[in-house]
């Protein structure tokens, strides 16, 4: 018999509630010592249409995978029926993979529920705004429901008991892209109810901080609390979200410490953490506080698919990797998942497969993990095509594959374990992403907050300005030169009165529209906006508008007429002390300005008022990159060509170079003399780097 599961249900909603402050605090987070790079890829035994484990071995071995994820999937396959366990399938595949000198990464098996928990337990289906979730697809259950934490606690001790001392095992991956899954059912509004009776115990203070009197919506007991699925107030329908989001946080803090239970020392805990979808990973992801979330955690892991073919920029892989390194300040992460062949259009060139591996480890990862080994023969993912395609044949991306792996295993002295040091950060905050999902640019307006952030990042990466992710919770911006604000439009005094002290003290802030708005309630603040840091932008505006035939007076950028227009949002601002670098060409509007620059303190402060082009938005970072100080070398690149660096454990510089595009490119290598990795070649300052088409090449220094 598998361990009994531990009292919990009391605990669970008092966590869910925030009557105990949230998960329990996370035991330290233990920082693996890794000596080598790790190359792998996801592995589903119980997948397979026959038995062919010793020729997959044979195979990952040939290609230098040094390692495997397994089991994050196997509910149904684990546990039969209530209470019947099979390991069977999970032995046999850490036995063969031990054999085979390959290292395992196990799984918890819960983000899909088995048959027999739905027709016993019916209510651990989430229900939503949308009504009750139907049994089928993945994820669709309500992660605080105490039925299902109760056979989700069993399966997880039951599988870690049996596989705990399992020489093969290096780490744990709880869940899976864990999210709340929009669960908003009773059980799910009852907790809410306690945890805002916990942060609000004054009904009269909850009304004023939320406006609650409008359209009669005031809440006079809290038996009449309404659900929030229908509720038209921004600020009770984000503190909701704010709510799901701890649901999260607290459900991985809770597996992640059943796992150290079993754990021994030196394996490590870790959760492959997504980003916002659109076909592929493009921003921060809405539904997590992700920052939160990795305390629990050993290791960031994170999932990152992009486009590729000639689609192919390096900008999401760049991306997602500064968002996973920055969640534990700078500690190296885990590629948990990527594609190796993926979606037809993903299908990736010649070259490409190498191009994005080496990427990946220039931003600082220790890992990567293909999703997955096989593609799969049937079910809803059968065409996201994986390392293999369904005949299990060598083909050209497996090929290339093996080039990636005995690279890294040659070269992991000097590329494991790389340490980056940045002096730009974007700050992003949940808040303000949900308060401006509630408003964005206007009634039926599709943007989000990504698309106000994004380009901003694009713009760091295009110049090679390398960047970390900072939230209102960091207690480092002092050690940043140049802050990125974009939409900060929910957000607290205190955190507002910070980035005034930041710019006061000598740093530089680049704030787009839309910043200070609102209270961290996204309650509008009743001041000129944008309030608390017009003090830093020597700026005001009371009136805001959306752009018909707007440009920025007199091309002030030199980008042309095509890219000089005005869109989406325009704030008409009067400075009180900014000087004004560009204004609104309108015959109405052109008395006002659209961007500004203000010398405020020992610092500077930059205040974009409207929507810009992307060339725009790249002369004005590059110019707060220039005033900051930070213009370098590196900044005599340009996208395509891209260079990312860091310091390797032998404590020398690593450059990395990357021509993402399909003709041969030339730059010249700025720094001291050093040699290339991939050739073993020496390379002279100022000596040409002849790239070849999606080519890669990478300089330590001497």
């Amino acid at each position: 018999m598998p361990p009994r599961p531990t009292p919990f249900l009391p605990k669970l909603i008092a966590v869910a509630c925030g009557l105990l402050g949230g998960a329990t605090a996370p035991a330290a987070a233990q920082v693996p010592k890794l000596t080598k790079l790790l190359y792998g890829v996801a592995y589903y035994d119980e997948y397979m249409p026959y038995d062919r484990l010793d020729k997959d071995v044979a195979m990952m071995k040939a290609t230098g995978i040094n390692v495997v994820r397994i089991a994050e999937s196997t509910w149904s396959t684990v546990e039969p029926q209530e209470g019947v366990f099979d390991f069977s399938h999970i032995d046999r595949v850490l036995n063969a993979m031990h054999q085979g000198g390959i290292q395992v990464i196990i799984g918890t098996p819960t983000y899909a529920v088995p048959t027999w928990l739905v027709r016993k337990y019916p209510g651990v289906l989430a229900i939503t705004p949308s009504g009750p979730n139907q049994y089928g697809a993945r994820q669709n259950m309500d992660i605080s429901n105490p039925d299902f934490r109760q056979h989700a606690e069993r399966v997880i001790r039951a599988m870690l008991a049996h596989v705990k001392d399992h020489p093969a095992i290096i780490g744990y991956q709880v869940d899976n892209e864990t999210k709340a899954y929009n669960t908003a059912g009773p059980a799910v509004q009852k907790l809410f109810v306690q945890y805002m009776q916990k942060k609000y115990p004054s009904l009269d203070a909850l009304n004023l901080a939320f406006g609650l009197d409008y359209w009669s919506n005031r809440i006079n007991n809290w038996d009449d609390f309404p659900s929030t699925v229908g509720t038209i107030n921004a600020s009770l329908g984000s503190e909701f979200s704010k709510f799901q989001r701890q649901l999260v946080t607290d459900y991985l803090a809770w597996q992640a410490g059943l796992v150290r239970e079993y754990k021994r020392p030196g394996q490590f805990i870790t959760q492959n953490f997504d980003l916002e979808w659109r076909g592929y990973s493009y921003g921060i992801q809405p539904d997590v506080d992700q920052m939160a979330a990795a305390r629990a955690l050993d290791v960031a892991g994170i999932d990152i698919y992009h486009p590729s073919q000639d689609q192919l920029t390096g900008t999401e892989i760049a991306f997602g990797g500064d968002v996973a390194r920055s969640l534990k300040a700078g500690q190296n992460y885990f590629v948990i998942e990527t594609e190796a062949q993926g979606f037809p259009q993903w299908v990736p060139y010649p070259g490409q497969l190498r191009q994005q591996a080496f990427s990946h480890l220039a931003s600082g990862a220790n890992m990567l993990e293909y999703w997955h080994w096989h593609s799969i023969h049937n079910s809803a993912e059968t065409y996201w095509k994986g390392l293999l395609s369904h005949d299990f044949e060598p083909n050209p991306t497996y090929d290339e594959a093996g080039t990636i792996g005995r690279d890294f295993q040659r070269l992991s002295p000097q590329l494991v374990n790389l340490k980056k040091t940045n002096q730009v950060a974007i700050l992003f905050s949940n808040e303000a992403l949900t308060g401006f999902k509630w408003f964005s640019f206007g009634w039926g307006a599709k943007e989000n907050y990504n698309d106000v952030l994004r380009p901003l990042y694009d713009a760091l990466y295009r110049q090679n300005v390398g960047c970390d992710f900072v939230d209102p919770s960091s207690p480092n911006l002092a050690q940043y030169k140049l802050l990125l604000v974009p939409a900060l439009y929910a957000a607290p005094t205190p955190l507002l009165e910070r980035l005034n002290q930041f710019v006061r003290n000598g740093g530089h802030v680049v704030y787009t529209f839309k910043s200070g708005f609102s209270d961290e309630n996204v309650k509008v603040r009743a001041t000129r906006q944008p309030g608390i840091i017009a003090e830093a932008c020597g700026v005001t505006y009371s009136q805001f508008t959306l752009p018909v035939g707007v440009a920025l007076k007199g091309d002030p950028y030199q980008v042309g007429t095509a890219h000089n227009q005005v869109m989406t949002w325009m704030e008409l601002l009067t400075p009180t002390t900014a000087q004004v670098l560009a204004s609104y060409d309108h015959p109405v509007w052109g008395k006002y300005a659209a961007i500004t620059q203000n010398h405020y303190g020992k610092g500077l402060a930059t205040y974009i008022g409207c929507g810009t082009s992307a060339a725009v938005t790249e002369k004005i970072v590059a110019d707060a990159v220039q005033k900051a100080g930070l213009w370098g070398p590196d900044q005599q690149a340009y996208f395509p060509l891209i260079t990312r660096s860091g310091v390797n454990q032998q404590q020398k510089k690593v450059h990395y170079y990357f021509n993402y595009s399909a003709a041969p490119r030339t730059l010249p290598y700025p720094y001291g003399p050093g040699q290339e990795l991939l050739t073993s070649t020496a390379v002279a300052k100022n000596q040409p780097l002849q790239l070849a088409p999606w080519g890669v090449q990478i300089v330590v220094e001497k």
